[in-house]
């Protein structure tokens, strides 16, 4: 893996938190260019439209910016934040604000680290950019509507910088693994698509929806 990535290289960084969901969604995804919606995904998309749409504010020592631009071309991605407090610090007489990212998410807290992955992804794209430490950052999540404090250790880091690598990995072979169902399945918005219980996913779904298209009249033979 290249230590520094280029421009061209860069991969959204919600496509994190869809590898750590599940590979093939992220392959789906990123790769085959399959999208669908279903209610959970148009509640979150409507909850960060809301929060970029805020701009910025002040409260007293904290500054906060919503949908901030973020990069790292060490860990090759980019995307936006929803939110960024800076918080007024003073550090031997010098004024300084302190970034701490904030996920905003609608349902509750989920088992495993695709959230909070994505998150440390956005301290870590803080600290290459502006060249300070972030060692924290919050998950707000609409189910018990309150934040929870996510801190950026060794341990989770190193959890990103490989999930990222991982990823890259991922969009460079170009291939979709088999689908196989999984409880977490009925929650996917690509249900439909991936047939994880009736799929034996060896066929890219853009073949197989070509062969249903072909069935149906809809292309030519």
């Amino acid at each position: 893996m290249p230590t520094r990535y280029d421009e061209d290289e860069l991969i959204p960084l919600s496509a994190l938190q869809h590898l750590m969901f599940c590979e093939r969604q992220c392959a789906l995804i990123h790769i085959e260019q399959v999208w669908e919606e279903n209610r959970l995904t148009v509640e979150g998309r409507h909850l960060h439209e809301r929060v970029d749409e805020v701009g910025h504010e002040s409260r007293g020592r904290i500054r906060t910016v919503f949908g901030l631009p973020l990069r790292s071309l060490t860990l090759g991605l980019s995307g936006k934040a929803d939110a960024v407090e800076f918080h007024r610090q003073e550090d031997k007489g010098v004024e300084v604000w302190l970034p701490f990212p904030v996920e905003y998410k609608r349902g509750k807290p989920k088992m495993d680290d695709c959230d909070v992955v994505q998150l440390c992804a956005q301290g870590l794209c803080l600290e290459e950019m502006l060249n300070v430490s972030v060692p924290e950052g919050a998950m707000y999540y609409g189910m018990p509507r309150r934040r929870l404090t996510v801190i950026f250790d060794a341990a989770l880091q190193e959890r990103t910088a490989l999930a990222a690598a991982r990823l890259h990995e991922l969009i460079r072979s170009g291939k979709t693994s088999r689908a196989r169902y999984e409880k977490k399945c009925d929650s996917c918005s690509l249900i439909e698509l991936c047939l994880p219980k009736v799929a034996d996913g060896k066929q890219r779904v853009a073949v197989y929806l070509q062969k249903i298209l072909a069935e149906r009249g809809g292309i030519p033979t």
